[in-house]
């Protein structure tokens, strides 16, 4: 038996058709998925073989939806069980996909491989700049891992109707769709049990729902409290609204309940914005006794709650979100920019009811719109799958491995760190100022934050800000040059500035 073409190729692909030459077995008969085509080739694999010649030779092309199995097994003559083998063959060598109520649709190309990094360069030898400004997840090193991610997120472009493409979502997409928020309660679960869609909002990335919340719960001239060192974005959003940012003391525990009360009855703030969880920049994480406090705080003085759990899926075990422990007071930020990917620019916010939730989504149609689809096609399909959940746990993987060669190489006491965190909070000894530290990283080609761009300020308008820079081991390439970076800066640490180089 032999397979061969329509002469006249159909435009759809659901009327594509493997025409088959009647076999001289079993007295021409083309039933059974074991009756050979030609000589030695089942006939499930010549129907594979033609979908994989008409990939090759253009007559069919990616995205295409194929005939469903019992139409083309009916219209060909074979039992639906040959034509679903086929397709499963097809499946197998990659050229086609299946999506349940939906069909089988022709695959679109593999992407290239991952390019293979350069080895690095020794120590000593010219080296690119490294840009440790960005508080970047790090690239695990598990080939296969990178590539699942770059099939799934094709994958589930391939899968959006074009309507989606081309066309704004109804409602503008802010409430984002049945998948997307399924999908968002999901991942939130583990550290948000029990949250229903009608409480959450899908939002551009972190900035994107900042900015929402603080138009929707804010006016110009009001007084916004902060942690005395906070989110640079948080800043930057509050001030371009004409809001005064008022740090609140820390310790290394976090918010001072106490501080934080005398400052509540001296500037009484509209609200207070927090990261309970792996601050940025300190890297402290707010015992439960010390949530409890400040929930209670912010209900007798009537302040609402912006919670930042960026960081927080990274922490198996943390305490539990102070939206967990007040729903009442506080709106819940998580973005996926540190647990997944930067590059999804997805966020989800968990507000106190339905009512409110609604609120968010008009205050996000008048600031940012609405979340890109595309990219929340792909946080859904990682999350449906699985592939967010081994991203995560190989984000950890590789952060305890880095935070590992920090303990080894930087001196004891010199730093504050979580073992799963991305970066660490550098602490400088008296010789050393922030900006000549800095400095001297710049001339070897690392750049580093320092302290001043967190400073909150005080009621006086002044920025207070200690001797120390955060480091960020997730912008290193690999864990060799993160060693390289760690071993500069121990090196450094053990010198005084007028030594540790000149620039003429």
């Amino acid at each position: 038996m032999q397979v061969e073409h329509d002469k006249t190729e159909p435009t759809d692909a659901a009327g594509w058709t493997p025409r088959l030459a009647r076999a001289e077995t079993n007295g021409g008969s083309r039933s059974g998925k074991d009756k050979p085509a030609g000589k030695d080739k089942p006939v499930y694999l010549a129907i594979a073989d033609a979908i994989a010649e008409d990939v090759r030779e253009g007559r069919l092309s990616p995205g295409q939806r194929l005939p469903p199995q019992r139409a083309l097994a009916a219209r060909i003559g074979l039992d639906f069980t040959t034509v679903s083998r086929a397709y499963g063959e097809a499946r197998r060598r990659g050229l086609v996909d299946a999506h349940v109520g939906q069909g089988t649709f022709v695959r679109a190309a593999s992407p290239p491989p991952l390019p293979v990094a350069a080895p690095l360069l020794e120590r000593g030898t010219e080296r690119p700049f490294i840009d440790m400004t960005m508080n970047q997840p790090p690239i695990p090193d598990r080939p296969a891992l990178l590539d699942q991610l770059r099939r799934g997120a094709a994958d589930a472009v391939m899968g959006l109707e074009p309507q989606t493409l081309l066309r704004y979502p109804d409602n503008a997409g802010t409430d984002g769709g049945a998948a997307d928020k399924a999908a968002a309660l999901r991942w939130l679960a583990p550290r948000l049990p029990g949250v229903t869609a009608e409480r959450l909002t899908l939002c551009p990335g972190t900035q994107g729902a900042l900015l929402a919340l603080l138009t929707l719960l804010a006016r110009p001239g009001d007084v916004v409290c902060a942690e005395a060192l906070t989110y640079p974005g948080f800043k930057a959003v509050a001030r371009q609204l004409g809001l005064t940012v008022v740090g609140a003391p820390m310790d290394g525990d976090g918010l001072d309940p106490l501080a934080l009360r005398a400052l509540f009855e001296r500037c009484r703030p509209t609200l207070l914005y927090c990261m309970p969880t792996l601050h940025n920049p300190t890297t402290a994480t707010m015992p439960l006794e010390r949530r409890l406090a400040l929930v209670a705080l912010a209900r007798e003085f009537g302040v609402c709650i912006i919670e930042d759990d960026i960081y927080g899926p990274l922490i198996p075990g943390s305490p539990p979100p102070l939206a967990a422990l007040a729903p009442d007071r506080v709106f819940h930020v998580h973005g996926l920019a540190k647990c997944l990917s930067p590059a999804l620019r997805v966020a989800y916010v968990v507000a106190p009811d339905a009512r409110q939730a609604l609120r968010v989504t008009g205050a996000l149609r008048a600031t940012t719109l609405m979340a890109s689809p595309i990219t929340s096609a792909i946080a859904t399909r990682w999350i449906a799958d699985g592939t967010a959940d081994r991203l995560l746990a190989a984000l950890r993987e590789e952060a305890e491995a880095r935070q590992a060669l920090a303990a080894t190489l930087l001196p004891l006491g010199r730093f504050a760190a979580c073992p799963q965190g991305f970066h660490l909070w550098l602490e400088l000894p008296p010789s050393w100022t922030r900006g000549e530290f800095a400095t001297h990283l710049r001339t070897r080609g690392i750049a580093a934050v320092v302290s001043d761009t967190f400073a909150a300020g005080d009621m006086t308008g002044g920025d207070w800000a200690p001797e120390a820079l955060r480091i960020c081991l997730g912008a290193a390439a690999d864990r060799a040059e993160c060693r390289w970076v760690l071993s500069v800066i121990a090196d450094a640490l053990e010198q005084i500035p007028a030594l540790a180089g000149v620039i003429v």
